[in-house]
């Protein structure tokens, strides 16, 4: 119980440190386009990072998770919705899975 509640303050502190820094370091306005370009996109690239190496070990086998991210990517860029998207994800790793089973 002891470990938890350490790791809880450490993960707190980071958080906040993380949070906090830049309120404390900038204080006037970002007026480079540059910076502002490069703060723009950082949450997309670190929700990209944690969601990319997931999606292809979230069956439990790369090849259906690389189908199911691959026609998810497609009809994402097709413009359809998330939940469009999610389902159809879901659906072509399914199908995926049950094809290699039967192949098996």
């Amino acid at each position: 119980m002891k470990d938890f509640w350490i790791y809880l303050l450490i993960l707190a502190g980071s958080t906040y440190l993380i949070r906090a820094i830049p309120f404390a370091a900038l204080r006037k306005k970002i007026n480079n386009r540059f910076v502002k370009s490069f703060l723009y996109y950082i949450p997309y690239a670190v929700l990209s990072a944690m969601t990319l190496p997931a999606a292809f070990y979230a069956t439990g086998n790369v090849i259906s998770g690389a189908v199911g991210l691959v026609v998810g990517g497609i009809f994402a860029y097709m413009g359809k919705g998330l939940t469009l998207v999610a389902v159809v994800s879901c659906a072509a790793a399914f199908l995926a899975e049950c094809v290699m089973m039967l192949v098996k």
